[in-house]
């Protein structure tokens, strides 16, 4: 049905509260990046309206440490734009503050707990390599 694939690989050691906040923060990214992934508002039988929803299903992968560095090193080589989410960023509490010590690292020394694409279903299998399905 979709020629590309949505991914979101998340550390597997992350609390739960942590994982859900990438989550949300990396899909944020990957939607405004791709607008046009967004649906039309729901309405329910009572006529209540409701905010659109994603068109596309999302996958919930999860890695180790060094799988993580992987998948971005693998995304970088493929000339994949993908959102991030560094360790150093749960320290943080607003948007400029989170810029700001993402700026520190280069992907070598980066502490990545989420990252999101969507891209070829092909691509984002190949970048996602090892990573397995998020329990």
């Amino acid at each position: 049905m979709f020629d590309t694939k949505f991914a979101i690989v998340l550390r597997q050691d992350l609390a739960v509260w942590q994982k859900l906040n990438v989550t949300a923060f990396l899909t944020s990214g990957i939607v405004a990046q791709f607008p046009d992934i967004i649906g039309e508002p729901y309405r329910d039988r009572a006529g209540n309206l409701y905010n659109p929803l994603s068109i596309q299903p999302v996958i919930v992968l999860s890695a180790d440490q060094a799988t993580m560095s992987a998948i971005h090193r693998r995304a970088l080589e493929r000339g994949v734009t993908t959102s991030l989410y560094v360790e150093e960023m749960f320290s943080t509490g607003f948007d400029a503050a989170n810029r700001a010590v993402f700026a520190e690292f280069a992907p070598e020394d980066a502490k990545v707990v989420g990252i999101a694409l969507r891209a070829e279903k092909k691509v984002v299998d190949k970048i996602t390599k090892s990573a397995r399905m998020h329990a």
